[in-house]
C-alpha cells in the first residue's frame, strides 16, 4: 500500500490556515498516486488547543472546517485529526478524534483512547476517552487507527486500558498512528524504540505521522516514520521541517536512525530555531531584540535568532554600566559584526545613578548589596522594553536553565522579555551548542567562550563566586529537578552535602521567580513551565 504522510506545521486556532495546508497536501499526494493520506493528531485545530476548546463557538467552527475538508476529498481517503464535540449530557465536551474522509464525506471516526495527563499534557481536562479502536477494511487490508498515546502503553502498565493488546488480537495488516508528540533531546530515539516494540506486538507494520512546528513552549519535530512488522525502520521524514511524502511499504528497505553527538547538537539548534521562528511569526513578530552582554548566553541566543528571523531582522543592544569590562563590550560588538545584525549601545549608568540618588533617603546608611546590582539589570530591562515597544520587536531573554533553577537572575531585569529561548538549556549545554555553532566559522567570539562567566553587576564578579562549577551544578540540577531525586540520593551519588543542600534550597526558594518568567522553549524531558507544577508556597524539605 502506498501511503502519503502529511507532516505539516499547524498553528493552534488557525482553522482556515490549517484547512488550507491540509487541502494543499491532499492535492499534492493524490497527484503522487497514493492509496491513503494520513495527517497528524488534532491537525485541523492545532495541538495543544487547550482552553480554546472551552470557547462556545470553537467546536462548531471546527466541525464546519472538517466538513469543508471532507468535501475536497475524492476516492483517495484521508485520515485527519480534529476535536470532535461529544454531544453527550455528561463527561468532557470533546473526543480527540481522527476523521476518515472519502468521496466528499466523513465516512468514519476514530477516537483516542488513552489521554495523557503527565508532563505537558492535560487531555483529560477536555476529552473523553474512546471506547474502542477503529479498524477499517480498505483495499483488502485491515487498518487499525490509533492516536498518539494509544501506542505508548506498550509495556501495558501506564493505563488500565490496553489498546495494543486488543489491536494485536484483531490481527491487523497495518497500524496507523496520528501524533502530536513534542520534542526534547533524545526523543527521536525513544520513539524509534517504541515503534520497534509496537510493530512486533501487533505483528504488522506501523505508519506514524507526527506534526511539526512550534506552539508556545512546545516544539514538534515531525520525524514521521514507517517500520516493518519486525520494528525495523523503513522510512523517515526529515525532522524540524514540513514534509509531504508518499511511502510504499513494500518498496522501502531498512534504514539507520543512529545519531552522532554532532547531529544531536544540530538537532538542538534546529529545534530552537524552529521554536523561536514559529513563536515570533505565529505571534505576529518579524523582528527580534536582544541585550548583548558579551557573555555566552546572549551570544548563543542572538546567533539562534539571526538564523530564525534573519540577521536583517535582529537588533542587538549593548547596555554597559561603569562596571562593564571593555572586553565584554568588545565581545558584544564583535558578535554583532560576525552575525551582520543591527547594533547599538545604550549606557545605563545615568539611569542607575538617578535611581540611586532617589532611593538614598529611603535606604539611608544601609550598605550596598544585591539591591544595587539588581538596579543595573532593571535599568537594562527598562531600555530594552522601550525599544521593543517602539520598534515592535520581540525581546528575547537570554537566561539558561542553570541560572533559572537557582534564581541567579533578576526579576523584572534580565528575566524581562517575551520568549526565553535557552531557558531549558543547562549552562554546560549552552557551551556545547556555542562550540557547535562555531564549527564552520567564528560566530561567537573566542574570548566569549574562554573567559569565566560573569553577570558583571559588581567589580571582578564571577559566577563561581556564588555557584559551584557548572558541570557540578548541572549534574545536581538534573538529578533534583528532572529525576526528582532527594538530597540524600544526590549526596550518595558522590556530591558534597553542603553544596547539594545549598543548591536544593535555592531551587525551592526561587519558584516564585520562575512563575513570572517568560515562556521558554522546552528541550529537556522536564522543563520549567507548563510541565512542572510545583507550588510556590510549600514547606516540604525532602
Amino acid at each position: 500500500m502506498r501511503i502519503g504522510a502529511a507532516q505539516l506545521n499547524a498553528t493552534v486556532g488557525d482553522l482556515d490556515g490549517n484547512l488550507a495546508l491540509a487541502v494543499d497536501a491532499y492535492e499534492q499526494l493524490v497527484g503522487q498516486g497514493v492509496d491513503l493520506i494520513v495527517y497528524p493528531e488534532l491537525f485541523l485545530c492545532g495541538y495543544p488547543p487547550r482552553d480554546l476548546l472551552l470557547k462556545s463557538r470553537f467546536g462548531k467552527d471546527l466541525a464546519e472546517r472538517l466538513t469543508r475538508f471532507a468535501e475536497q476529498t475524492g476516492p483517495t481517503p484521508a485520515l485527519i485529526g480534529f476535536a470532535e464535540e461529544s454531544k453527550k449530557d455528561s463527561g468532557r465536551p470533546y473526543f480527540n478524534s481522527a476523521a476518515w474522509c472519502e468521496e466528499g464525506k466523513v465516512v468514519n471516526t476514530a477516537r483516542k483512547r488513552l489521554l495523557p495527563t503527565y508532563d505537558v499534557f492535560d487531555e483529560a481536562r477536555y476529552f473523553e476517552p474512546g471506547d474502542d479502536t477503529l479498524i477499517i477494511e480498505y483495499k483488502g487490508k485491515k487498518l487499525a487507527v490509533t492516536i498518539c498515546e494509544d501506542i505508548w502503553n506498550v509495556e501495558g502498565n501506564l493505563y488500565q486500558t490496553d489498546p495494543l493488546k486488543e489491536i494485536a488480537q484483531a490481527s491487523p495488516d497495518l497500524v496507523l498512528n496520528l501524533s502530536a508528540s513534542p520534542w526534547h533531546r533524545g526523543k527521536q530515539a525513544i520513539r524509534q524504540e517504541l515503534l520497534s516494540k509496537v510493530a512486533p506486538l501487533c505483528n504488522c507494520p506501523v505508519f506514524y505521522v507526527n506534526v511539526v512546528g512550534g506552539n508556545d513552549e512546545l516544539i514538534f519535530d515531525g520525524g514521521s516514520m514507517a517500520v516493518d512488522e519486525k520494528g525495523r525502520t523503513l522510512a523517515t521524514l526529515p525532522a524540524f521541517t514540513e514534509s509531504i511524502r508518499a511511502i510504499d511499504l513494500a518498496e522501502e528497505t531498512e534504514t539507520s536512525a543512529r545519531q552522532t553527538d554532532s547531529e544531536s547538537l544540530d538537532n538542538l539548534r534546529k529545534a530552537l530555531v524552529l521554536g523561536l521562528r514559529d513563536y515570533a511569526h505565529k505571534s505576529g513578530f518579524t523582528k527580534g531584540l536582544i541585550g548583548l552582554s558579551g557573555g555566552i548566553d546572549s551570544a548563543v541566543t542572538c546567533a539562534l535568532a539571526a538564523e530564525a528571523l534573519g540577521a536583517e531582522n535582529i537588533i542587538g543592544i549593548s547596555l554597559p554600566s561603569s562596571i562593564s569590562s571593555q572586553h565584554s563590550k568588545d565581545d558584544a560588538s564583535d558578535l554583532a559584526e560576525n552575525l551582520g545584525i543591527q547594533f547599538s549601545t545604550l549606557a545605563i549608568q545615568g539611569i542607575v545613578d538617578a535611581a540611586t540618588t532617589e532611593l538614598k533617603p529611603l535606604f539611608g546608611d544601609r550598605p550596598m548589596d544585591v539591591t544595587e546590582e539588581n538596579l543595573q539589570a532593571r535599568a537594562r530591562a527598562l531600555l530594552l522594553m522601550a525599544v521593543s515597544n517602539k520598534l515592535g520587536s520581540l525581546l528575547l531573554t537570554t537566561g539558561n536553565k542553570s541560572e533559572l533553577a537557582v534564581g541567579y537572575c533578576t526579576l523584572y531585569g534580565d528575566m524581562c522579555g517575551g520568549l526565553a529561548v535557552i531557558s531549558d538549556l543547562p549552562k554546560t549545554q549552552v557551551f556545547a551548542l556555542a562550540l557547535h555553532l562555531n564549527q564552520d566559522r567564528e560566530i561567537i567570539p573566542e574570548s566569549t567562550l574562554t573567559k569565566p562567566p560573569s553577570a558583571e553587576l559588581r567589580p571582578d564578579q564571577k559566577d563561581s563566586d556564588s555557584l559551584p562549577d557548572y558541570d557540578v551544578l548541572d549534574a545536581i540540577l538534573e538529578r533534583y529537578v528532572e529525576k526528582g531525586e532527594s538530597t540524600d540520593q544526590i549526596v550518595d551519588a558522590g556530591f558534597d552535602n553542603s553544596v547539594v543542600v545549598d543548591i536544593v534550597g535555592k531551587v525551592d526558594r526561587n519558584e516564585y521567580k520562575r512563575k513570572q518568567a517568560a515562556p521558554g522553549l522546552k528541550t529537556t524531558p522536564l522543563a520549567f513551565g507548563i510541565g512542572r507544577r510545583m507550588p510556590i508556597v510549600q514547606k516540604y524539605l525532602g
